[in-house]
């Protein structure tokens, strides 16, 4: 799948080594260093990614994702070091698709990658069409990605509504650990990532606050989840 990338790294031998690397992989890649530049390049080459530090000279990364999210509906990769105070949850609410921690392994972002292009390609096809899809009182409106129950709208991060969909869509049926990783924003599937669960675990919070009692997310062992209904 083809792919025009921005990079935005002021790291100049980990910039060239990760443009070296995606175009080795069939990437169209454009670099640039200063943080300022960002928003200008966004609007301008329309990138089908942008990967982006989060500490860069001229304007933050934080600034970038959030400003370019109010006019770019592409993906966005941030580029995080261990040391950087910002947790999973800030960064996708900042309008990030995923996150991967510096040293970045070239085989791993380009999985990532490819986790996102089928993700919004799928998410595409499903824009074109559009559809209702319905469980134990559950609607989802995937064409205004949107979640009522009885009629009352879900307050779930992108993520949450990805797996919710995709369990209402096989309501009754397992739906795999792997399926999951591979909708939530590019979560590289590995049978020992608990991150598919914290976000799992998450959605069931937020349907029991929701008082969403009609239906159960159930974990089958060694399998995946299972979207059943609650006996009156």
């Amino acid at each position: 799948m083809s792919c025009k990338i921005l990079l935005v790294e002021d790291d100049k031998e980990i910039a060239q080594l990760t443009q070296m690397y995606l175009e080795a992989e069939g990437y169209q890649v454009t670099a640039i260093g200063d943080g300022s530049e960002a928003l200008p390049m966004i609007q301008n080459m329309k990138p089908d990614l942008v990967i982006l530090d989060l500490m860069l000279p001229g304007k933050s990364g934080i600034d970038i994702c959030r400003d370019a999210r109010e006019f770019y509906s592409g993906m966005i990769i941030i580029l995080t070091a261990a040391e950087d105070e910002m947790s999973e949850v800030s960064l996708l609410k900042l309008g990030a698709d995923d996150y991967l921690m510096k040293p970045v392994r070239g085989h791993i972002l380009v999985a990532r990658i490819e986790a996102l292009q089928r993700r919004y390609q799928h998410q595409s096809a499903i824009d074109k069409h559009g559809s209702l899809y319905d469980a134990f009182g559950i609607v989802i409106n995937s064409d205004r990605q949107t979640a009522y129950y009885q009629q009352k709208p879900l307050n779930l991060t992108n993520s949450e509504f990805e797996i919710l969909q995709v369990l209402v869509e096989h309501s009754g049926t397992t739906v795999s650990r792997e399926h999951c990783c591979r909708l939530a924003r590019g979560i590289e599937y590995c049978s020992t990532n608990r991150s598919i669960d914290m976000r799992v675990s998450g959605l069931r919070k937020k349907l029991i606050q929701a008082e969403v009692h009609s239906l159960t997310i159930k974990t089958i062992r060694n399998q995946g989840y299972r979207l059943v209904g609650n006996q009156s």
